[in-house]
Parts: C-alpha cells; structure tokens; sequence
C-alpha cells in the first residue's frame, strides 16, 4: 500500500487558554460554561487527543471530516 493521506479538520469550542481568557469577564466565561453539556470550559488535552487520534492509525478510515471537539456548545 502506498502513502495513506488523510484530511481533517478540528473545530473546537471555547478552550480555557490564555488568550481565550484576555478581555473576557468571569461572568462571560461562566456563561460560557454553561452552553455545553459538560458545564465547564475544553482544555488543551480535550483538543490534543482528537488531533492525537486522527494522526493515529487507528483514523486511518476517516478523511474528510470537520470534527466538533466542543463538549456539545450551543
């Protein structure tokens, strides 16, 4: 078998980072939280381990795909 390419995008939700936190209120981000179905804000290891997974070979059958990695935000 040749060289196996596949092409995927993320899309994630609001991730607790420092620049997602610059000139948000506490009130913002607490509302924020409230808009998926997990209560809280992604961290950065949400985000890695599907980018993890998808340049696994275990994705190696998924191409062409915009994965929501956003807790279910509405």
């Amino acid at each position: 078998m040749g060289i196996l390419l596949t092409i995927n995008a993320i899309a994630p939700g609001p991730v607790n980072t420092e620049l997602f936190n610059v000139g948000k209120s506490e009130q913002q981000i607490e509302g924020m939280k409230k808009m998926n179905a997990f209560g809280r804000l992604g961290e950065m290891d949400d985000i890695a381990n599907v980018v993890s997974f998808l340049a696994s070979e275990q994705a190696q059958w998924v191409t062409g795909q915009t994965i929501r990695v956003n807790g279910g935000f509405i």
